[in-house]
């Protein structure tokens, strides 16, 4: 019988190893898995690679994760806003890196990863710093840059619903990077508000199946963190 069902956040993540590449889903606090982001912290992993779309908010989920010291580098399309001091902190500091990618790009990148791509040509960072040492061709007048794949060895995402098989269902724009994040990594986990017996979910309303998630752990709906609000 396939079950995917784990019982805590914890357990989920218990394999997590040191240097791992971890896609974080979550447009700012929309869709941030913070369970699962608390849990990574207190299992202990270091120089990890985080792909996210920004670089952390306030004082929970990756920006607590940044703030423990356990992520030697961030790829993003934001690392700056008026919440994100503990990224600043770290990255004047020199002891996080940085890949800045436009949030398009980011997208694409991600997405070709789940979908076997091996690259694809933009037109867009041509000309500027981000498309340094990268290959460029003219494409019916038009210059590009080749972006290679963004590949994951774990990819933590929220979702509203979800099965014993990993069938997932998001709520509005919690949604994001879900989806092409759960494509692009090896080991997907998913935290989900309500787990629902099989059949129960509509298959013309499931986004991502679950050949694509590995891992599904209950979560309770909780509106607050130390940190500050979270989104549900």
């Amino acid at each position: 019988m396939i079950d995917k069902i784990v019982a805590t956040p914890a357990a989920a993540l218990a394999d997590v190893p040191d240097g791992a590449t971890v896609m974080i889903g979550g447009f700012g606090t929309a869709g941030l898995p913070h369970e699962l982001t608390d849990a990574l912290i207190e299992q202990g992993a270091r120089g990890l690679v985080i792909v996210n779309n920004n670089a952390g908010n306030g004082e929970g989920g990756l920006a607590a994760l940044i703030a423990a010291g356990r992520v030697r580098k961030v790829i993003c399309s934001f690392p700056r806003q008026a919440d994100s001091h503990h990224f600043d902190r770290a990255y004047r500091a020199g002891s996080i890196e940085l890949e800045l990618v436009p949030q398009g790009n980011l997208a694409e990148r991600i997405r070709a990863a789940g979908a076997g791509i091996g690259g694809f040509y933009t037109p867009t960072g041509y000309g500027t710093d981000l498309a340094k040492g990268k290959e460029t061709r003219q494409i019916d007048g038009r210059w590009h840059v080749l972006e290679s794949p963004i590949r994951a060895d774990y990819a933590l995402i929220k979702a509203e619903r979800g099965d014993r098989w990993g069938n997932l269902t998001y709520r509005m724009t919690a949604r994001n990077f879900g989806p092409i994040m759960a494509m692009a990594a090896k080991v997907t986990v998913a935290s989900v508000h309500e787990v629902v017996p099989l059949g129960q979910l509509d298959p013309e309303a499931i986004v991502t199946p679950g050949l694509f998630v590995q891992r599904v752990v209950p979560v309770p709906r909780s509106k607050t963190t130390a940190g500050g609000a979270r989104s549900v």
